[in-house]
């Protein structure tokens, strides 16, 4: 079974049934948490959760597979071997790997398809080689986990901007999937509240070649969408400049007083598989 990431992530702690459904219909793909979302006290119920809401005709879950990621506990610890015991019982098959730390991991997950969420001074550090294993569909970064290993206390200044550290693993990890042709996740915005912030993230998200924004609150799913859904004016001049590309042949020209070559015409590509994907 094939795995769609749409723009719009939308994490649901794995111990809240009542929400899954909820998730999954307002995003484009739904994360079910079994890490940091969820108490080690309720760890193992919310595996309860999981697998009690597999029911109906031929055990079908209620939740796509196809659109469904779990959130699986960091390799070596025992809460890890207990998540795989429960995903095998499932048809999920998509699994994002808390504190991916080196490519040696993926190799305990071969046969699932692997976000690889690096938020460790060792995740990031190694990203490359991690995007480079052939189960990773996908990487991801965070910046509060990160900065607790490094010793830090905040991953943003009081504007709300990015310390240079956080932007260097969200660069770093961004780079380390394109390398490997892999899909690039941006990590989450906290301030629920601030949804104009969320936008500019968001936007910057897209400009700068992340497929996917992930969300912890369904009213940010419609801030990420907007922000990958490319305005009529962007097509616009995007079918136009394609156009004017065609009737040039090949080579560099001039296009509304700008000078056009290759990586301008792959802009206006990307803009329409946006327009595609919403």
């Amino acid at each position: 079974m094939s795995f769609v990431i749409g723009s719009a992530l939308l994490f649901c702690p794995a111990d809240r049934p009542e929400r899954y459904l909820k998730a999954a219909e307002r995003s484009d793909a739904v994360i079910l948490d079994l890490e940091d979302a969820v108490a080690p006290d309720d760890k193992e119920r919310a595996r309860s959760e999981i697998k009690a809401q597999l029911g109906g005709k031929g055990n079908a879950p209620s939740l796509d597979p196809g659109r469904t990621i779990v959130r699986i506990n960091p390799v070596g610890t025992d809460e890890f071997e207990n998540d795989l015991q429960c995903l095998a019982l499932t048809p999920y098959r998509t699994v994002m790997l808390a504190k991916t730390e080196d490519a040696q991991q993926l190799r305990a997950l071969a046969s699932y398809r692997v976000v690889a969420l690096c938020e460790t001074a060792a995740g990031v550090a190694n990203a490359g080689s991690i995007a480079a294993e052939p189960n990773v569909v996908a990487m991801m970064w965070g910046a509060e986990d990160l900065l607790a290993s490094l010793g830090g206390t905040s991953s943003r200044h009081s504007d709300g901007g990015y310390r240079s550290v956080a932007l260097h693993a969200r660069s770093s990890v961004l780079m380390a999937a394109g390398a490997a042709g892999k899909h690039a996740i941006d990590s989450v915005y906290l301030d629920i509240a601030d949804l104009e912030g969320l936008a500019l993230e968001a936007s910057d998200a897209v400009a700068s070649g992340f497929g996917s924004k992930a969300c912890i609150h369904p009213s940010q799913v419609a801030v990420v969408r907007a922000a990958y859904a490319p305005s009529d004016a962007d097509v616009l001049e995007a079918r136009r400049l394609l156009a004017a590309a065609a009737a040039a042949g090949s080579g560099v020209f001039r296009f509304n007083g700008r000078m056009i070559d290759g990586p301008i015409l792959k802009h206006a590509e990307a803009t329409l598989q946006r327009t595609v994907c919403h």
